[in-house]
């Protein structure tokens, strides 16, 4: 008999019809209910056993974790919280399951004790449900782009370039450790390497995105993306999905439109989707902040601040508004950022950004036109900017509980200006001639931004950290998994 989701029967119109489901035993009570879940849903779908015609070594190896089979009646429930149950006939143990070692038992675990516990956590209701969202998400961004008429392109995750111009880069090498091959100078020589030079996973698929929108005119990636940086904090992995459009005659304007429509469009598609999902994870995190002191807690409930997004248009401010804003803020004045905001110029830092959106604006935020000095090489230099403070059009979405959610800008678009920017940095031409052959050949305006994916995720469901909205994190010092 083919079996039937969780969900689909919990959502059944027909009752008093033979059914078979079959997951993992989340409890066993009395030896007689057996909560079902199959990952389908959030919600369990009670089981009830015939406890006096089923053979003790059955009922002692329904235990938490075990995978089962059970074919029975669908009926109305007799408790209270579920609309159907299982009347159950035949049961079978697909899987046992150790009831003294199962880590997975039904009580709260700290949150660090599940991440030890990866390959497992997701058995529970809080990951079961974030991982639903993050794979809504991510089709959510499928659906955006391809009803728009963007083409999907896989940019590679092995480039011999550096995006960022950073050089937090993993390398990647077949060369052997024991015995590396070197040149007279004494350095490796990554002529005798696999691709005969000096490569890294990717940082980001701009670069290569940017030669397709040349020639596709809308374009977006959708990709991992790897940087060796050692920040060991909540908000940084060292691998993570990246999504980045690329499109070709958009200025800055057009590329901070696209950015708001496109993330007010994933949130709405999710809280369409993953309405009870979102639900629980509003519930679980109104428990966590009950430990917090009160300065420490979100001013609002999950929904709430998603629809705060949905509802508001984002606050667009050049950064030089914003130091303003900083500087004479009463966090700065007092000495309460970490970071004092003393000048024009300032990298600014999660607690500002932070500041601008929770307590300034109180609505997202897009910062644009930053100091040419702060940021990469690519970004289209303003005109009319007087020496020493020459900005570009760069823009960052700022949310609230998170800082920075996307980075994006209008790209240098003219090949002189382009060369002199790589030359001033140290970039190597002849390492990036074919990017630089997008300049040569019929060179246009065009712009693009890149999301951090778990970051959105992060603010969908309300975790706070990073490393429990992917399924394995890579971290610092952690390769588990």
């Amino acid at each position: 008999m083919k079996h039937t989701k969780v969900k689909d029967l919990l959502n059944s119109t027909t009752i008093l019809q033979e059914v078979n489901a079959k997951g993992w035993v989340r409890t066993f009570r009395n030896n007689q209910f057996i909560a079902l879940n199959d990952g389908s849903t959030i919600n369990n779908i009670q089981c009830v056993v015939d406890f006096e015609n089923t053979p003790d070594e059955t009922l002692k190896r329904i235990t938490t974790g075990a995978a089962i089979s059970v074919i029975g009646s669908l009926v109305e429930s007799q408790g209270a919280g579920q609309k159907y149950e299982i009347q159950v006939q035949q049961l079978e143990i697909l899987g046992d399951s150790d009831a003294e070692k199962f880590p997975m038992q039904p009580k709260k675990h700290s949150l660090e004790f599940l991440r030890e516990n990866a390959h497992l956590r997701v058995r529970t209701n809080a990951f079961g449900a974030i991982m639903r969202v993050r794979s809504v998400l991510a089709h959510a961004v499928h659906t955006y782009f391809q009803e728009k008429g963007f083409v999907y392109v896989n940019t590679p995750i092995i480039t011999g370039s550096d995006a960022e111009g950073a050089g937090e880069m993993f390398k990647v090498t077949a060369l052997p450790f024991d015995n590396t091959p070197r040149t007279e100078e004494g350095k490796v020589d990554y002529k005798k390497d696999f691709f005969g030079k000096e490569t890294n996973l990717t940082v980001s698929g701009q670069l290569e995105g940017e030669t397709f929108a040349m020639a596709l005119g809308q374009i977006y990636t959708f990709g991992p993306t790897f940087r060796a940086e050692n920040s060991n904090t909540s908000r940084h992995l060292a691998e993570f999905w990246m999504i980045e459009p690329e499109v070709a005659f958009n200025d800055l304007e057009d590329n901070m439109d696209l950015a708001e429509d496109f993330i007010q469009f994933v949130i709405k598609y999710v809280m369409d989707k993953c309405p009870e999902d979102l639900k629980f994870l509003e519930g679980r995190l109104l428990e966590e902040e009950k430990s917090k002191p009160q300065a420490e807690r979100s001013e609002m409930a999950l929904l709430e601040k998603l629809n705060f997004v949905l509802e508001n248009n984002f606050k667009r401010v050049s950064y030089t508004e914003a130091i303003d804003i900083l500087r004479n803020s009463t966090p700065n004045k007092k000495k309460k950022f970490q970071y004092i905001i003393n000048e024009w110029g300032a990298d600014l830092q999660s607690e500002h950004e932070r500041y601008l959106v929770e307590k300034h604006f109180k609505c997202p935020v897009i910062l644009f036109d930053y100091p040419a000095n702060i940021k990469a090489f690519y970004m289209r230099l303003n005109d009319n900017t007087e020496p020493g403070k020459e900005t570009v059009r760069a823009m960052d979405i700022l949310f609230p509980g998170i800082g920075e959610i996307v980075g994006g800008s209008q790209r240098e678009e003219r090949y002189d200006v382009l060369v002199e920017k790589m030359k001033a940095l140290g970039i190597d031409e002849e390492e990036l001639w074919w990017y630089l052959d997008t300049r040569r050949f019929g060179s246009a305006v065009h712009s693009g931004f890149g999301l951090g994916f778990e970051r959105l995720v992060l603010f969908v469901t309300g975790m706070t950290n990073i490393r429990d909205v992917i399924p394995f994190p890579r971290t610092p010092m952690n390769a588990e998994f």
